[in-house]
């Protein structure tokens, strides 16, 4: 606690003894030292006991801090709260963001319930380093990882009925929980449990067949869709942003942020591979904001928290080399040269990446950075900047879909902290539109055989909402309140375009499915808090019409 905190704390405690003396010499002025202390014991029994008791600054974490971040603040659905991973937040920005909450996450304001004192305390605490940095070496991923089920026990077909590319996965985050989902039927087949915090954004094999989890707390795990049983798990860290998955189906990617790491594992079987440490030239370490797969590239693509670079980093088997270093002539003595196997391309760039999106030939990165005014195309060919984006409410690229409009191709992306859709023309990257919306958005989803993307309301009095916007028109066409005064968010069609699958947010929540052409309400399906619906066949079809 701080030195004012710890001042009116003192304060507090010792008023009320102070006014037991006063009264007692008042009433008995004559009395001896001896009794005055025996009626202050007396007395004071009566004290309230919250007199007695001062709250201290780790109980208070632990009170409105911890489910989010964790006990031992390694992070849990929220990053974890330590120095060495904070390095762009500064303590003063920190009080405000506890007073007044962060946009575009789920971290709430506490400027109503926590004195200036008790939030000054608490970034004094977060801000505290641990006595011993947490470590997740070679040995302890090893140590967790689990075979289930070998490969040749499993079946050759699906166990059920359901066509195997119609299916979704829909995580439940109020339980955690993961229905498995007919697209035709829409019965759950299957409810099972996952591990804590798990991320929305689950990986499918090429093939659709397993699908890969990932948990805020470092568990992957592999899901058999044909058996409806876990397959594998592993921990690949203590605090994890995502996974990738290789086309080829070979490799799965994880992205940490505690340790600085980057973590390869077989996708057959979870076995650890390779730990990329991630850290600039002069050895400083960098958080992982995410890594995705960029298929025609044969590559993994991720981009960095802490330094404005992106790595690339080839899984072919014989990938073009990565020239690192000045190489002054013909004999390249200066240089050096990686040949792989996965050899680490870093594209260095003029600010960071928080949140990004490929074109459909995986030859631009749109990319933005929480605190800019613009965003950002990166051509990856060439390894630099190309053009700047006209995107200053904060974009959530990652929710980035586009479409065919008059004969070229646009980018529709929602905005964190504006109340707007942005159309940009993905040749010269100008602003065609901004669609005003009634709040900002999290999530934007469509389907190519649909002439309507919805994109919800997710922050803000008017988060139960969602609009839908004519793609032809560019104009909203209607506004849908499924569930006044709960959180409607994320849209996932099935796998022809034909109905469009909605999220009700709480933990007494559904999902609702809509006709995507009449845009009426066919189905609503109880469930706890879906954060997120996913199609087997719009993943690795990378549909233009869903995150990738």
């Amino acid at each position: 606690m701080t030195g004012r905190g710890r001042k009116q704390a003192l304060q507090r405690l010792f008023r009320p003894a102070l006014w037991l003396i006063i009264f007692h010499i008042r009433v008995h002025p004559c009395s001896s030292v001896a009794g005055i202390l025996s009626s202050i014991l007396l007395l004071s029994s009566f004290i309230p006991q919250a007199y007695a008791e001062e709250i201290t600054v780790p109980e208070l974490y632990r009170q409105h801090c911890a489910e989010c971040h964790g006990d031992n603040r390694l992070g849990g659905m929220g990053p974890a709260l330590l120095p060495a991973v904070m390095r762009r937040l500064e303590p003063e920005q920190a009080v405000g963001v506890i007073a007044e909450g962060r946009p575009a996450t789920q971290m709430p304001a506490y400027g109503d319930k926590l004195s200036t004192t008790e939030i000054q305390a608490l970034v004094d605490y977060i801000f505290t380093p641990p006595a011993t940095m947490p470590a997740w070496s070679e040995s302890a991923i090893e140590t967790t990882h689990r075979l289930l089920v070998p490969r040749d026990s499993l079946p050759v077909a699906p166990v059920h009925e359901a066509d195997p590319l119609n299916m979704f996965v829909v995580v439940e985050l109020g339980d955690h929980h993961a229905s498995i989902l007919d697209g035709d039927s829409f019965e759950v087949l299957k409810r099972v449990p996952t591990r804590y915090a798990l991320h929305g954004g689950p990986k499918y094999s090429p093939d659709g067949r397993f699908v890969y989890f990932a948990s805020r707390n470092g568990w992957i795990a592999k899901f058999d869709m044909y058996s409806l049983q876990y397959v594998a798990e592993v921990r690949a860290g203590i605090n994890t942003r995502n996974l990738a998955v290789s086309a080829d189906g070979r490799y799965v990617m994880v992205a940490n942020y505690l340790p600085n790491s980057l973590v390869l594992l077989d996708a057959r079987d979870l076995r650890l591979l390779r730990i990329f440490e991630v850290a600039d030239d002069h050895g400083n370490g960098s958080r992982v904001s995410a890594v995705y797969d960029a298929p025609p590239r044969q590559s993994f693509i991720a981009a960095l928290k802490d330094i404005p670079e992106v790595w690339e980093i080839r899984y072919a088997d014989n990938p073009l080399p990565v020239y690192k270093g000045l190489m002054h002539d013909y004999r390249m003595e200066e240089g050096v040269i990686d040949r792989g196997p996965f050899p680490v391309r870093r594209i260095k760039l003029d600010d960071y990446l928080d949140d990004f999106f490929f074109d459909q030939s995986y030859t631009h990165l749109i990319g933005a950075a929480r605190n800019a005014s613009n965003g950002q195309v990166v051509h990856l060919d060439v390894g630099r900047k190309i053009a700047e984006l006209e995107l200053d409410g904060l974009p959530h690229l990652g929710s980035g879909i586009t479409w065919e409009y008059q004969g070229r191709t646009v980018l529709a992306t929602p905005h964190l902290k504006k109340g707007e859709v942005s159309i940009i023309d993905m040749e010269n990257w100008k602003t065609i539109k901004r669609i005003k919306t009634e709040g900002p958005g999290f999530f934007m989803r469509s389907h190519e055989n649909t002439p309507y993307a919805w994109v919800d309301v997710f922050f803000g009095p008017n988060r139960d909402k969602v609009h839908i916007i004519d793609k032809r028109s560019l104009e909203i066409v209607r506004t849908l309140r499924p569930e006044p005064g709960k959180t409607a968010a994320h849209i996932e069609f099935d796998r022809n375009g034909e109905h469009a699958l909605l999220s009700i947010w709480d933990n007494e929540g559904a999902v609702i499915v809509y006709d995507a052409e009449t845009l009426e309400e066919v189905r609503r399906l109880p469930m706890v808090k879906p954060s997120g619906k996913y199609n087997v066949h719009n993943k690795i079809t990378r549909s233009a019409g869903t995150s990738h």
